[in-house]
Protein backbone atom coordinates (compact mmCIF):
# COMPACT_ATOMS: atom_id res chain seq x y z
CA UNK A 1 0.00 0.00 0.00
CA UNK A 2 1.42 3.27 -0.94
CA UNK A 3 1.96 5.70 2.12
CA UNK A 4 -0.61 8.25 0.88
CA UNK A 5 -3.31 5.24 0.99
CA UNK A 6 -1.81 4.10 4.06
CA UNK A 7 -2.47 7.48 6.06
CA UNK A 8 -5.77 8.02 4.46
CA UNK A 9 -6.41 4.65 5.51
CA UNK A 10 -5.37 5.79 9.26
CA UNK A 11 -7.74 8.74 9.40
CA UNK A 12 -10.89 7.02 7.91
CA UNK A 13 -9.84 4.25 11.02
CA UNK A 14 -9.84 7.08 13.35
CA UNK A 15 -12.69 9.07 12.40
CA UNK A 16 -15.05 5.65 12.41
CA UNK A 17 -13.69 4.75 15.78
CA UNK A 18 -14.41 8.10 17.07
CA UNK A 19 -18.34 8.23 15.89
CA UNK A 20 -19.38 6.53 19.20
CA UNK A 21 -15.97 7.26 21.57
CA UNK A 22 -18.41 10.20 23.39
CA UNK A 23 -20.46 7.26 24.65
CA UNK A 24 -18.32 6.05 26.38
CA UNK A 25 -15.43 8.44 27.98
CA UNK A 26 -16.70 11.85 29.38
CA UNK A 27 -17.21 14.81 26.12
CA UNK A 28 -14.93 17.74 26.76
CA UNK A 29 -15.89 21.09 28.04
CA UNK A 30 -12.63 22.89 26.56
CA UNK A 31 -10.38 22.16 23.26
CA UNK A 32 -7.77 19.62 25.10
CA UNK A 33 -6.65 18.56 28.45
CA UNK A 34 -3.15 17.78 28.27
CA UNK A 35 -2.29 15.10 30.54
CA UNK A 36 0.49 14.99 33.87
CA UNK A 37 1.78 12.19 34.54
CA UNK A 38 2.18 13.57 38.22
CA UNK A 39 0.62 11.28 40.29
CA UNK A 40 2.41 13.48 43.56
CA UNK A 41 0.05 16.40 42.26
CA UNK A 42 -2.37 17.86 44.93
CA UNK A 43 -4.03 20.41 42.75
CA UNK A 44 -5.26 21.61 39.44
CA UNK A 45 -8.19 20.11 37.03
CA UNK A 46 -8.10 16.35 37.25
CA UNK A 47 -10.32 14.82 34.27
CA UNK A 48 -10.66 11.44 33.43
CA UNK A 49 -8.30 10.22 36.33
CA UNK A 50 -5.59 12.60 34.37
CA UNK A 51 -4.12 16.04 35.91
CA UNK A 52 -4.26 18.73 32.94
CA UNK A 53 -1.48 20.79 32.15
CA UNK A 54 -1.92 24.42 31.84
CA UNK A 55 -3.25 24.48 28.59
CA UNK A 56 -0.60 27.47 27.78
CA UNK A 57 1.96 25.09 28.26
CA UNK A 58 0.78 22.98 25.83
CA UNK A 59 2.97 22.05 22.46
CA UNK A 60 3.08 19.85 19.85
CA UNK A 61 4.72 17.37 21.40
CA UNK A 62 1.85 16.53 23.15
CA UNK A 63 -0.15 15.64 20.60
CA UNK A 64 2.42 12.97 18.77
CA UNK A 65 4.06 9.71 19.03
CA UNK A 66 6.89 8.93 16.62
CA UNK A 67 6.63 4.93 18.00
CA UNK A 68 4.19 3.19 15.51
CA UNK A 69 6.92 0.90 14.40
CA UNK A 70 6.99 -2.70 13.13
CA UNK A 71 6.45 -4.89 16.33
CA UNK A 72 9.14 -7.48 17.07
CA UNK A 73 7.01 -11.02 16.66
CA UNK A 74 9.08 -13.30 17.62
CA UNK A 75 7.44 -14.11 20.70
CA UNK A 76 5.49 -17.60 21.48
CA UNK A 77 2.55 -16.12 20.39
CA UNK A 78 4.23 -14.33 16.99
CA UNK A 79 2.30 -11.15 17.58
CA UNK A 80 3.33 -7.75 18.75
CA UNK A 81 0.72 -5.01 19.81
CA UNK A 82 2.12 -1.74 19.92
CA UNK A 83 -0.40 0.89 21.66
CA UNK A 84 -1.08 4.49 21.10
CA UNK A 85 -3.77 5.49 24.20
CA UNK A 86 -3.42 8.56 26.42
CA UNK A 87 0.00 6.72 27.86
CA UNK A 88 1.71 7.31 24.65
CA UNK A 89 -0.04 10.97 24.09
CA UNK A 90 -0.95 12.96 26.83
CA UNK A 91 -2.98 15.22 24.38
CA UNK A 92 -5.35 12.45 23.97
CA UNK A 93 -6.85 12.67 27.54
CA UNK A 94 -10.92 13.82 27.26
CA UNK A 95 -11.08 12.59 23.33
CA UNK A 96 -12.15 9.35 23.87
CA UNK A 97 -9.90 7.63 21.31
CA UNK A 98 -6.64 5.56 21.06
CA UNK A 99 -5.45 3.08 18.34
CA UNK A 100 -2.84 0.30 18.25
CA UNK A 101 -0.56 -1.60 15.73
CA UNK A 102 -0.62 -5.40 15.49
CA UNK A 103 1.99 -7.21 14.13
CA UNK A 104 1.59 -10.92 13.23
CA UNK A 105 4.60 -13.32 12.31
CA UNK A 106 2.97 -15.98 9.65
CA UNK A 107 0.64 -17.76 11.93
CA UNK A 108 0.82 -15.41 14.92
CA UNK A 109 -2.06 -15.29 17.21
CA UNK A 110 -3.51 -12.27 19.45
CA UNK A 111 -5.01 -14.40 21.82
CA UNK A 112 -8.38 -13.75 23.06
CA UNK A 113 -8.85 -10.92 24.68
CA UNK A 114 -11.53 -7.99 25.95
CA UNK A 115 -11.49 -4.26 25.97
CA UNK A 116 -13.76 -3.48 28.70
CA UNK A 117 -13.89 -0.27 28.05
CA UNK A 118 -14.20 0.77 23.96
CA UNK A 119 -15.21 -0.95 20.88
CA UNK A 120 -12.42 -1.72 17.99
CA UNK A 121 -12.27 -1.37 14.21
CA UNK A 122 -9.06 -2.47 12.39
CA UNK A 123 -8.32 -2.36 8.99
CA UNK A 124 -5.67 -4.83 7.61
CA UNK A 125 -2.92 -3.37 6.21
CA UNK A 126 -0.88 -6.58 5.20
CA UNK A 127 -1.58 -10.02 4.91
CA UNK A 128 -4.40 -12.47 5.86
CA UNK A 129 -5.67 -12.83 9.02
CA UNK A 130 -8.73 -14.75 10.45
CA UNK A 131 -10.84 -12.67 13.22
CA UNK A 132 -13.77 -13.49 15.50
CA UNK A 133 -15.83 -12.34 18.37
CA UNK A 134 -17.75 -14.29 20.68
CA UNK A 135 -21.14 -12.83 22.18
CA UNK A 136 -22.50 -12.70 25.82
CA UNK A 137 -24.23 -15.54 27.62
CA UNK A 138 -26.15 -17.55 26.94
CA UNK A 139 -26.19 -17.76 23.45
CA UNK A 140 -21.99 -17.55 23.23
CA UNK A 141 -22.38 -17.22 19.15
CA UNK A 142 -19.05 -17.11 17.16
CA UNK A 143 -19.00 -14.48 14.29
CA UNK A 144 -15.46 -15.15 12.68
CA UNK A 145 -14.05 -14.26 8.97
CA UNK A 146 -11.33 -14.09 6.95
CA UNK A 147 -10.13 -10.63 6.15
CA UNK A 148 -7.13 -9.94 3.15
CA UNK A 149 -5.57 -6.23 2.85
CA UNK A 150 -7.97 -3.54 2.86
CA UNK A 151 -10.66 -5.00 5.09
CA UNK A 152 -12.23 -3.88 8.10
CA UNK A 153 -13.69 -5.60 10.63
CA UNK A 154 -15.57 -3.98 14.22
CA UNK A 155 -15.33 -6.08 17.48
CA UNK A 156 -18.50 -4.73 19.85
CA UNK A 157 -17.49 -3.32 23.51
CA UNK A 158 -15.97 -5.60 26.09
CA UNK A 159 -16.54 -8.90 23.92
CA UNK A 160 -14.09 -11.57 24.04
CA UNK A 161 -12.40 -11.32 20.00
CA UNK A 162 -8.91 -12.32 18.45
CA UNK A 163 -6.83 -12.55 15.05
CA UNK A 164 -5.14 -14.80 14.10
CA UNK A 165 -2.41 -14.22 10.66
CA UNK A 166 -3.54 -17.55 8.57
CA UNK A 167 -0.95 -16.91 5.82
CA UNK A 168 2.77 -17.63 5.10
CA UNK A 169 3.94 -13.88 5.13
CA UNK A 170 3.50 -11.43 8.58
CA UNK A 171 0.80 -9.29 8.57
CA UNK A 172 0.04 -5.76 9.84
CA UNK A 173 -3.10 -4.68 11.28
CA UNK A 174 -3.93 -0.88 12.26
CA UNK A 175 -6.94 -0.59 15.27
CA UNK A 176 -8.87 2.34 16.29
CA UNK A 177 -10.20 1.91 19.97
CA UNK A 178 -13.21 3.99 20.91
CA UNK A 179 -11.18 5.22 24.14
CA UNK A 180 -8.82 6.89 25.38
CA UNK A 181 -7.65 3.92 27.73
CA UNK A 182 -9.30 1.09 26.00
CA UNK A 183 -7.53 -1.68 28.91
CA UNK A 184 -6.71 -4.91 28.13
CA UNK A 185 -7.63 -8.20 29.85
CA UNK A 186 -6.59 -11.52 28.24
CA UNK A 187 -8.41 -14.49 29.12
CA UNK A 188 -5.53 -16.83 29.25
CA UNK A 189 -3.23 -14.60 31.57
CA UNK A 190 -6.41 -13.30 33.56
CA UNK A 191 -7.96 -16.71 34.46
CA UNK A 192 -4.65 -19.00 34.69
CA UNK A 193 -2.20 -16.07 35.72
CA UNK A 194 -3.79 -14.27 38.29
CA UNK A 195 -2.04 -12.98 41.22
CA UNK A 196 -2.76 -14.36 43.60
CA UNK A 197 -3.89 -17.70 41.63
CA UNK A 198 -7.43 -18.88 41.39
CA UNK A 199 -7.82 -21.45 43.18
CA UNK A 200 -6.93 -24.61 40.83
CA UNK A 201 -10.40 -26.40 43.13
CA UNK A 202 -12.42 -23.33 41.38
CA UNK A 203 -10.88 -23.34 37.94
CA UNK A 204 -11.44 -26.91 38.04
CA UNK A 205 -15.05 -27.19 38.64
CA UNK A 206 -15.85 -23.99 36.10
CA UNK A 207 -13.73 -25.90 33.03
CA UNK A 208 -15.20 -29.15 34.62
CA UNK A 209 -11.68 -30.98 34.19
CA UNK A 210 -9.39 -32.48 36.53
CA UNK A 211 -7.54 -30.07 39.04
CA UNK A 212 -4.07 -31.81 37.73
CA UNK A 213 -5.30 -29.67 34.30
CA UNK A 214 -5.21 -26.46 35.65
CA UNK A 215 -2.23 -26.79 37.40
CA UNK A 216 -0.31 -27.71 34.92
CA UNK A 217 -2.19 -24.54 33.58
CA UNK A 218 -0.99 -22.34 35.74
CA UNK A 219 2.32 -23.31 35.71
Amino acid sequence: MKAAQYYLALIVLLALASYGAFAYDPSPLQDFCVAINDTSKTSGVFVNGKFCKDPMLANANDFFYGGLKEGDTSGSLGSMVTPVSVTQILGLNTMGISLARIDFAPYGLNPPHTHPRATEIIVVIEGTLQVGFVTSNPENRLFTKVLNKGDVFVFPIGLIHFQQNVGKSKAVVIAGLSSQNPGVITIANAVFKSNPPISADILAKAFQVNKSVIKTLQN
